[in-house]
């Protein structure tokens, strides 16, 4: 009998090639056209089998990484994926030390108050020398398909995580590497610089700081005991602080794990100490914990209130000592009254001071969107989430906060009067992939230049285009449509341009999921200079790279340059490029 038991173990055992994994695990998904979004098996073998096996145990796939054995996990990505990552060919590196201080900086996803707004000695560009910008050189990522880090300038040098969780230190000229560090999961923020420190986090919720010079390891904090945290919006530094927002992936594994128990992830802001990493204080976006509030379809567990998670960079009012960060939606339910907000933090205490709403009871995970609806909110969704991080300006003698929200509306609220609606403008159509996405720009003439998603599934032509609102009135003052793109034949090519803005004097600049980079005029919206990133690539580190949708980055600008990472495969074109332009070009 006992025999018997091994012959069957050794056979089911034979019986479970990689191939036989990948067909009972993935293919169903990942099958041409099956679900928006899923890499087909071409596409992942360009990922390294890292990457591949970090999405099943702690990313996007961990739903369907759950119900698989650690072996079958480690056999299906090394199946699928390449070989890990190299290290730089020794021509990459740079052979000199970096430059002295360079008082031309582009320091974290953008300024305090999140104006993204660059002034024209620091830019080094203006509105006659942006139509002259050329491609000077080029950086490829290796062993991954998506380049979603956004880069920091500072001091001569170029800082970018990549989706392998590799961060890179490179000089800003030339692109050469100084170091490389490897997180534990992807980087998709902006490291911000403070001192001699170099702070980010990664997609499993861990915070870093590393030394600037040498990319040595200073602490690693864990933002959020949640196994499921994670952190897309670019932390902020202010008065030896560091200000990072925590989201989840509840809504994910809700839509590839019918049988998880959806949801328990609610979003905060956490204060770290900067020279020490620990935690001083973590203010949630939903106060009440989460409790069992019945059973789904298939008799599990179902939780709430969750969700309201922030997944943009915060906003400091460094003259009130107030953050201020945009919710997204509630995962479960019951709603709350935080979801969909912008929501008011004491920067000293982490004390919630107020929270304004604009789309309530909206309740939604990626599970409404898939075949199998089980843990999709039983009541109707609107998906009205708040990606765009705040802009603060001052208008004379009063204030105001400006954001656009997922369904296509842009709200300037008063910050000094617990969020009081100022003006509201339907700009957008809107949807789960719609509306305003990353972050607008805002410059000293009273003008916000806000990028419109509008991506519509199997209808490339349709979306995009950038609007420019008086800041004291939300008076559009005009708007510019996204030119048709030529990649329509192209999977994941769009219109869309969900990407965040960036604006110098008389310039705006705005990426396209049809992977062009746009600069603007900034009187009537004109387009002046066009850079299609859809291409091939000769790197300086020798690495094949690609340009592909340009989907939650926008461009750095600091002493003359710009610079841009291309490539997006979530439900965009694949890419894996780091591209900085110059006037002078090569």
């Amino acid at each position: 009998m006992k025999s018997f038991i091994l012959v069957i173990a050794a056979a089911t055992a034979a019986a479970q090639t990689p191939d036989a994994i990948f067909q009972s695990r993935c293919a169903a998904c990942h099958s041409t056209g099956n679900v928006m979004g899923a890499p087909v098996p071409e596409l992942l073998r360009q990922m390294s089998s890292k990457a591949i096996l970090t999405a099943l145990e702690t990313g996007r796939m961990k739903g369907v990484g759950a119900g698989m054995s650690v072996g079958e996990r480690e056999t299906v990505a090394k199946f699928l994926g390449t070989s890990d990552s190299q290290p730089a060919p020794a021509s990459a590196k740079c052979s000199a030390a970096p430059p002295g201080k360079n008082t031309a900086d582009w320091n974290g996803w953008a300024d305090a108050a999140n104006t993204r707004f660059q002034t024209a000695k620091a830019a080094g560009l203006n509105r006659q020398t942006t139509p002259k910008l050329k491609l000077k050189w080029a950086f490829g990522f290796p062993g991954v398909t998506t380049a979603f880090g956004s880069p920091t300038v500072f001091d001569g040098r170029i800082f970018v995580g990549a989706a392998d969780g590799a961060v890179y230190s490179l000089d800003a000229r030339t692109g050469c590497v100084y170091w490389t560090y490897t997180a534990a999961a992807g980087v998709r923020v902006a490291p911000v610089i403070g001192g001699k420190s170099v702070y980010f986090g990664d997609l499993r919720g861990n915070v870093y700081a590393l030394d600037i010079a040498t990319g040595r390891l200073l602490w690693k904090t864990r933002a959020d005991e949640h196994p499921l945290a994670v952190i897309t919006g670019s932390p902020k530094l202010d008065g030896g602080r560091l200000y990072v927002p925590v989201s989840g992936r509840d809504e994910s594994i809700a839509a590839t794990n019918p049988t998880y128990e959806c949801c328990t992830f609610r979003g905060s802001v956490v204060a770290l100490d900067a020279v020490t990493g620990k935690r001083i204080w973590q203010a949630y976006t939903i106060v009440d914990t989460p409790k069992v509030t019945g059973q789904n379809a298939k008799g599990v567990k179902t939780w709430g209130p969750s969700g309201a998670v922030p997944w943009s960079s915060p906003t400091l009012d460094l003259q009130k000592r107030v953050l201020y960060i945009g919710t997204g939606v509630n995962y479960s339910n019951p709603p709350t009254d935080t979801s969909d907000a912008i929501v008011a933090v004491d920067m000293d205490s982490g004390r919630l001071l107020w929270s304004r709403q604009f789309t309530d009871s909206d309740t939604y995970n990626f599970a409404c969107g898939a075949e199998d609806k089980t843990n999709c909110p039983k009541y109707p969704f609107i998906d009205a989430d708040f990606g765009h991080s705040p802009i603060l300006r001052s208008l004379g003698g009063r204030r105001i906060l400006v954001a656009g929200d997922k369904g296509g509306m842009v709200y300037g609220i008063d910050p000094d009067q617990q969020g009081k609606i100022l003006w509201k403008q339907k700009i957008a159509s809107g949807g789960v992939n719609g509306g305003f996405m990353w972050g607008g720009a805002s410059d000293e003439q009273g003008v916000a230049y806000l990028g419109i998603s509008d991506f519509t599934a199997g209808k490339p032509e349709i979306g995009g285009g950038l609007v420019a609102l008086q800041l004291a009135t939300g008076e559009r003052l005009w708007m510019t449509p996204a030119p048709k793109p030529a990649c329509l034949a192209v999977p994941g090519c769009s219109a869309a341009q969900p990407a965040a803005v960036t604006v110098i004097p008389g310039v705006a600049f705005l990426g396209s999921s049809d992977g062009h980079v746009w600069a603007y005029e900034t009187t009537k919206g004109a387009i002046i200079w066009d850079f299609d990133t859809m291409r091939d690539f000769e790197t300086v580190n020798g690495v094949n790279a690609h340009g592909g949708s340009i989907n939650s980055v926008g461009p750095a600008v600091a002493a003359g340059m710009l610079y841009i990472t291309s490539g997006y495969s979530g439900n965009g074109m694949p890419g894996n490029v780091l591209l900085g332009f110059s006037v002078d070009g090569k």
